[in-house]
Parts: C-alpha cells; structure tokens; sequence
C-alpha cells in the first residue's frame, strides 16, 4: 500500500466532480408520507422524504418509543427505522427544533420502527437489495463516536444517505454512548464492550451472497471500534470480508498511533483505508492531552514528524483543516458540504467488475444482467474522486 495525501485542490475538484450527478441520487429518496405518516412511493416535490435504515444496537431496547443512551446492552438488537428528512434540508444540517415539537416539514423526525431478530433482519437485508445492480448494492456502515445519542447517531445517517446521494443500503451500528462530554472514560469501556456484537455485524453482512461491497464510515471514538472488529475479523480469516469490504473511511478517528499500526499490520493489503484528519479539532486535541499521544485524527500534513508519521502508514489522508465547521471543528466530515458530497461520490462511483451484475432474492448468487449498464435507471453514476496527489518528501 502506499501514502497518499489529498490536497485541497483535489477536493475542490471532488466538488466538481460530482455536481451534476449528485442531483440525481438524491432524487431516489424523494418520496414522502401521507397525512398519517404511511410511506408513499412518488410523492410530490416539498414532501419530506423518507430514508429507511437499519440498525443494530448494543443500546438498552427502546422503550415506550424512548431510544435510551445509558446501560451497557447485553446483547445486539435490530430494527428497520424510518427516518423523515424535511424538504428543504440544507446540506450538513440535522434540522431539530429548539423550542416546540418535532414537525415532518421542518425537522428530521423518526415516522416509523420495526424491531427484527436476526433470521428477519437478514431476510429485510436481502430484500432490500434484491433487482438492485451495481453499486446499488452497496452497503454503508456508520459507526458513530463519543457523546452520541441514540437519536443523534440515526439522524446523522440519514443526513449522511441524502447528503451523499447513497443510493445503497444504509446500516447503523450503535453503541451504549452515554451522549456526555464528561463520560469519555466510561463511553471507551462501552465501545470496547461492543467489539465482538459490530464484529459478528460485518460477518452477517458478509454471508449475504447478492451483497456489493460493505463499506464502512466511522468518527471519532467509533473508528477505533471499528478498526478493532475489522481486525477481529481479519483474525478469523476473514481481512476482506470474503470479497465484500470495501472502502473504509476513518472520520476524525481518536486512535492511538501505535495501536492503529497494530490493527493495520493485521489487516494488511485487504483494506482500503481513508483517514479524515484536521489539524484544528479541539476535540482530538484534547483526547491527546488526556492521553499524552497523538491521536490519528489530529496529525498535521503540514508538520514534518506527522508528515513522516502519515507516510509510515500506507493509507490516504484526506486534510480537512481549511473545511472546518463549527467551534470544535470534530464533525467536518459530515457538517460540512463538500466533504460529505465528495464521500458520496466516492461510494456511489461505478466498477466495472459489477457494472453487469444484479441480486436477486432467494437467489444462492448475484447473477448476470445484460440489459444492466452504469446509466440505466436506478443506478448511480457518480464520478470518481480525481487522482490523488503523492505526498512530497
């Protein structure tokens, strides 16, 4: 593998890249409800639109239709969530009122849940996918970080899914944050709790034979939970997750250097990983005071020791210092625009290897489909991120 460092350039071109294909991938989850919150396929323009994904939570059950943030979650637990995103959503944004109660056209609002066992997750998976093709087939895994709510962390999926224009099939991954500034330490032994129930998740996705590739985006706290159940699996055998990882994308990542190192030595040449750091999160910088070592999430592309640290690492780094959004500058890769429509690009990009290629339901493989083709309706077209730029010595 090798270092690469994208620079701003680059992401500019991102941008540009993808402006014009973007529009259409959204309008694939423009439908909306009617008057009684009953999802209807086509709905008008101003509708709110529906974004349905799936979760596993480590969380307690919810209850009474209260998600809860604390306890430990003793065992995962599914469910397929409906989540309403009003019509005139401005990207980077989770509209929630301040004051008064939640309304479908002007804030993003849970219309609708259904808990699964696993036998019905899996059959809601494959059905999900079915008569899809190409990158359609996708799967984008979201691990959410530290201070995350239950809420929180399904909202800023399903602003992810319409931001980026994915057109796949979204799944969260949850973990028991307690959704506290100061509950750090105990939000650290949560998410180590939940390495074996995310790692038996991206097996599950895996055995799941009409399945395109599984990618996985993952912030903050939850990117060191994600690496850690990629590494578990890569232990069993399994670095690439029999065919299906795809790319792996490291938001901010509070991870110690060293023990980054370590989980990349295991997965070796299989993973495709993509690091999202800036110089100016206060957060990280904080997390690295606390721990007295540089956390991945907070190198510096501009300093040579981090320079020297990123290109020891064989993996792209994405410099998000001058995109910065808010005070604390730890969200970027979802606040701000660009950003968030460039990964959106990048998932939704066609390849050629499955360009011809459709799931089909009960079926014990994907099969060939002829009449299949990167513009055929359904399917994204998104660009390719640009080349990107090597690192100067």
């Amino acid at each position: 593998m090798k270092t690469v460092i994208r620079s701003r350039t680059a992401r500019a071109a991102i941008l540009f890249c993808c402006a014009a294909t973007l529009s259409g991938c959204v309008a694939a989850v423009a439908d909306g409800f009617d008057s009684v919150g009953t999802f209807v396929a086509g709905a008008p323009v101003g509708a709110p639109r529906p974004v349905q994904i799936f979760v596993d939570s480590t969380r307690p059950p919810e209850r009474a239709g209260v998600a809860e943030t604390a306890g430990r979650g003793e065992a995962a637990h599914f469910s397929l969530t409906t989540i309403s995103v009003p019509p005139e959503h401005q990207a980077g944004s989770i509209e929630r009122p301040s004051l008064g109660s939640e309304n479908k056209l002007r804030h993003f609002v849970v219309a609708g849940r259904r808990s699964l066992d696993e036998e019905a997750f899996r059959n809601e998976i494959a059905s999900h996918i079915s008569g899809r093709i190409g990158s359609n087939r996708d799967v984008l895994l979201f691990v959410h970080g530290f201070n995350t709510s239950f809420e929180e962390a399904r909202f800023r999926l399903a602003q992810i899914v319409v931001d980026g224009g994915f057109n796949g099939v979204p799944v969260l991954f949850t973990w028991p944050s307690k959704g506290s500034l100061f509950a750090y330490g105990s939000d650290r032994e949560r998410a180590m709790a939940s390495r074996d129930p995310l790692g038996h998740l991206l097996g599950l996705l895996a055995a799941e034979p009409d399945i395109g590739k599984i990618h996985v985006l993952a912030h903050s706290m939850g990117a060191w939970l994600a690496m850690e159940a990629l590494r578990e699996n890569a232990i069993a055998g399994h670095p690439d997750l029999d065919g299906h990882l795809g790319d792996v994308m490291l938001a901010a990542p509070d991870i110690d250097l060293d023990v980054f190192r370590q989980q990349m030595a295991r997965l070796g040449s299989f993973v495709h990983v993509s690091i999202f750091t800036a110089a100016n999160d206060r957060a990280l910088s904080l997390s690295s005071m606390m721990a007295d070592r540089p956390r991945l999430g907070a190198l510096d592309p501009a300093k040579p020791s981090d320079r020297e640290a990123i290109q020891s690492l064989g993996v792209q780094v994405i410099d998000l210092s001058q995109e910065s959004v808010g005070l604390i500058g730890h969200g970027t890769y979802a606040n701000a625009p660009q950003v968030i429509k460039g990964i959106g690009a990048e998932l939704g990009a066609a390849r050629s290897e499955d360009r011809d290629t459709q799931a089909v339901l009960d079926g014990n493989e994907a099969v060939s489909n002829s009449l299949a083709s990167p513009h055929a309706p359904g399917t994204v077209t998104a660009a390719p991120l640009p080349a990107p730029v090597h690192a100067p010595n």
